[in-house]
């Protein structure tokens, strides 16, 4: 992976660089899926956090649960949240434009005065789509697009994952790339895209 290629993961198509990971442990509470199901999410957490070297913890002081995941069949159920308008401004309208743009998935973010990640919520609407994803295979994309804060166009071309023999697993340049943004040197964000080159410099050779 070059370092063009690390500065367009974290480039909005806007044209604005903007990298941050999360600032705190990570605490992950999920909505709607069955126990079975339920299992299968955290422990892509876990192995995803693992290999960030990052934490994760029972609680978070401030939020209590810092990292939600909701699946759900369709949009407007997450107007019937308990106070879920508390922790989304403005999700009516929100509702209004994922309904109408057919979206499937969407993703939140909440952030510290250092700019690091301090909360995330991530919408699944399980359409036929992603209902046809085994569940490890779209625990892992997801949790894996929510441990730093990629690029609005980051996997439009090129999904995080690939498939290695009868496994889907992490790509081995996005593995690395996640394990050099938490290096406990660098800063939880930054806004100048040199940033790419600090990541380049801590990402692992291939030998």
């Amino acid at each position: 992976m070059t370092p063009e290629e690390i500065e367009a993961l974290f480039t909005r198509e806007s044209g604005e660089f903007v990298f941050a990971r999360w600032g705190r442990p990570i605490v992950p509470v999920v909505f709607g899926v069955e126990e079975q199901t339920l299992s299968v999410v955290k422990g892509a957490f876990e192995a995803v956090v693992a290999l960030a070297g990052h934490k994760m913890a029972e609680t978070d002081p401030e939020l209590g649960a810092n990292c939600m995941v909701f699946f759900f069949r369709d949009w407007e159920e997450l107007l019937e949240v308990p106070d879920l308008d508390r922790l989304i401004p403005d999700l009516k309208p929100l509702v209004g434009r994922l309904v109408a743009a057919g979206a499937n998935q969407y993703r939140v973010f909440r952030f510290d005065e250092g700019g690091a990640i301090k909360a995330a919520f991530v919408f699944l609407r399980m359409d036929d789509e992603l209902s046809a994803l085994p569940a490890e295979t779209l625990a892992l994309s997801q949790v894996v697009q929510t441990i730093l804060l990629w690029s609005d166009t980051a996997f439009r071309a090129q999904s995080p994952l690939a498939i290695a023999g009868d496994a889907t697993i992490l790509r081995p340049d996005i593995a690395g790339l996640i394990r050099a943004a938490y290096d406990p040197v660098l800063p939880g964000a930054a806004r100048d895209s040199s940033h790419a080159l600090r990541l380049f410099a801590r990402m692992e050779r291939p030998q």
